[in-house]
């Protein structure tokens, strides 16, 4: 009766402030209310804070309450100020970042920021980023992130390039400012694409990858030459990938990598051809042909690779021909693995042209990890033709488990477990004879029931 009573005067006594806050009658009800020992009444005047008594003055009364309330009242009040958001409670929201407020006062005091803040508040807040509190650490991203003002980008930028900060605080800004769409930010982060510290080159090409467009791509190819091969190129290439992405005809995507290839220093355009696969396109392809049929051996490895790179089946039938008859052991292998990536491509083609790619591909296989990785493969095309194609692999005990999970990945799907119910209990008992795997078995005898199996893959 009391909350109903308290929220009809609310409503009551609202009306415009006609002089200092503490004549207002509705700015003395918000701060009884909000200095209540009830939790539920001073909820009530947290959402009085947050919608009601306009007018700066009104909002300082408010913030003075704060050094008078317990905790959890301060937090209740900060995060309705953050809410309301005037400006002029910034500096009360400052100052319960100081000192040794609790936790949960200083999270919410970083949150009303978002609102409050300024670009000024930038470099406390990058300082919350290395708080062992992980709520207090994540409060202040947030409001880095949802913090507005022109000069707030360029204030992250300056921290993380004139002070000394952590490679990880290095890494946080630029994830914040892929996140904030800094575009402005795209000079620094490509001479960061380039930096010494891998972790930096790593952050600002994926922070690249989001932001920038093909006019970024030479910078971005330096970036990419710059990082070391293995794991940290493949993620470069992947992030310039990305960017020709946003190209909106296909067939053009890989033009302007091309003219960017092009202007490269030539000793460095050897290592960008694997790049041009991961764009594909009948132009990348062009490219990749002449390097295939070029007289010395690099060039000719390097289109390998780019064709392995490929993002389509267009490219199968080269990759499958290089599968056969290339001269290099290690090169065929390669060649075969791609086949069987591509082979279940999600696209245009049937599901029974998709099997048959992953078959000609298993035929070719001469090693146990690439049949495994076929059978493997063949879970992406869910059809009864798969369930029969793994079953013939059953009984080669190099294979049986990888058989077995494949089975009951395919039996997971109740539509196609049900349109052929006989078949699907002959596997799923054939898994049970002969699986040692325990998650395997399991999953089969639920699906035999035609229970669901909730549990996680491996």
């Amino acid at each position: 009766m009391r909350l109903l009573t308290v929220v009809g005067l609310c409503a009551a006594c609202f009306v415009p402030l006609a002089g200092a806050a503490e004549e207002d009658p509705l700015v003395q009800m918000v701060v009884d209310l909000v200095k209540d020992d009830d939790a539920e009444m001073r909820g009530v005047g947290f959402e009085q804070v947050r919608t009601q008594a306009p007018g700066e003055a009104a909002t300082l009364a408010f913030a003075a309450l704060l050094p008078e309330l317990r905790p959890d009242a301060q937090a209740g009040l900060l995060a309705a100020l953050g809410e309301r958001g005037d400006k002029v409670a910034r500096p009360a929201a400052l100052q319960m970042l100081k000192g040794d407020h609790p936790v949960e006062v200083k999270v919410a005091a970083a949150g009303a920021l978002s609102k409050l803040g300024s670009a000024d508040d930038v470099p406390r807040l990058v300082e919350l980023l290395a708080e062992e509190d992980a709520a207090l650490a994540a409060a202040a991203r947030q409001s880095l992130q949802r913090l507005l003002g022109e000069a707030v980008n360029a204030q992250i930028v300056r921290i993380w390039q004139e002070k000394e900060v952590s490679d990880e605080t290095a890494v946080s800004l630029m994830e914040l400012l892929a996140a904030r769409r800094a575009f402005d930010a795209m000079p620094a982060l490509l001479d960061a694409a380039v930096s010494d510290s891998a972790a930096i080159r790593r952050a600002a090409m994926q922070a690249l990858s989001d932001l920038a467009g093909p006019e970024q791509l030479p910078g971005m190819i330096q970036g990419a030459l710059k990082a070391e091969p293995g794991r940290e190129r493949e993620a470069a290439e992947k992030a310039i990938a990305a960017v020709c992405e946003r190209v909106d005809d296909p067939n053009a995507r890989a033009a302007p990598l091309i003219k960017a290839i092009a202007a490269a220093p030539a000793e460095s355009r050897l290592a960008l051809i694997p790049l041009l696969g991961r764009v594909g396109g009948p132009q990348a392809r062009a490219v990749v042909e002449l390097a295939l049929r070029a007289p010395a051996a690099p060039f000719q490895d390097q289109a390998v690779s780019a064709l392995c790179n490929w993002p389509d089946a267009s490219v199968a039938p080269r990759i499958l021909q290089l599968a056969k008859n290339h001269p290099d052991k290690g090169q065929r292998i390669a060649a075969l693995r791609a086949v069987m990536r591509i082979a279940v491509l999600s696209d245009e083609r049937t599901d029974e042209a998709r099997l048959e790619l992953l078959k000609k591909a298993m035929r070719l296989a001469t090693r146990d990890e690439d049949r495994k990785l076929a059978i493997d493969r063949a879970r992406a095309v869910r059809t009864l033709a798969s369930l029969n194609f793994v079953m013939e692999r059953l009984d080669e005990s190099a294979l049986t488990e990888a058989v077995c999970w494949t089975i009951v990945e395919l039996a997971h799907h109740r539509e196609l477990r049900n349109s052929d119910e006989a078949r699907f209990h002959e596997a799923l008992d054939k898994v049970l004879a002969v699986s040692k795997d325990p998650i395997t078995r399991e999953r089969a005898t639920k699906y035999k029931k035609g229970e669901t199996w909730s549990g996680k893959d491996r």
